[in-house]
């Protein structure tokens, strides 16, 4: 596979040929993940649904994030990242999920959670009983205005999921 190559067209070459499914779970970047990923010829053989959820009654209920972890740690943090991923994959009952949760801007950032600050979570479903299921999350900061901080994290979100599933494949 060409490093050079967009990530959903390097997805499209690890998925396309296989029996599994991708669900995206976005936040800050409103569909723009899954929109990247229908962008490649190809990409119905494995793109199931994606999960825009904005608020915090959103990802509770489509993703089955848990109000205390809401509570306790705010949308954009490694643990309700983490619960959107796993939530994405399991009510899509897909083999690979991809999540976004960030501070696009200009407002809206703080000391701790500045504007740009992205996390990312990837979700996998192995076969049952092999103990091989596991979800990932990835923190960045990316640099820009509101769009060039979507457009940065869609295609993070992308390259986080093409390396779980390349280091998932040996």
């Amino acid at each position: 596979m060409n490093e050079t190559e967009a990530p959903a067209e390097r997805l499209n070459a690890l998925l396309g040929d296989r029996d599994e499914t991708l669900a995206t779970a976005e936040s800050l970047t409103g569909g723009l993940v899954g929109s990247r990923v229908t962008d490649v010829p190809g990409a119905s053989a494995y793109f199931d649904r994606g999960f825009v959820t904005y608020t915090y009654d959103a990802k509770c209920e489509l993703l089955g994030v848990s109000r205390e972890s809401l509570d306790a740690h705010g949308a954009v943090s490694d643990p309700v990242v983490r619960e959107m991923a796993a939530g994405a994959r399991d009510r899509a009952n897909a083999d690979w999920a991809v999540a976004t949760t960030g501070i696009a801007g200009p407002t809206g950032g703080t000391d701790e959670k500045p504007v740009g600050l992205v996390h990312f979570g990837v979700a996998h479903a192995a076969p049952w009983g092999t103990g091989e299921s596991f979800v990932r999350t990835v923190r960045a900061v990316i640099d820009g205005d509101r769009d060039a901080v979507k457009r940065g994290a869609a295609e993070r979100a992308l390259d986080a999921l093409v390396r779980a599933i390349e280091d998932a494949d040996g």
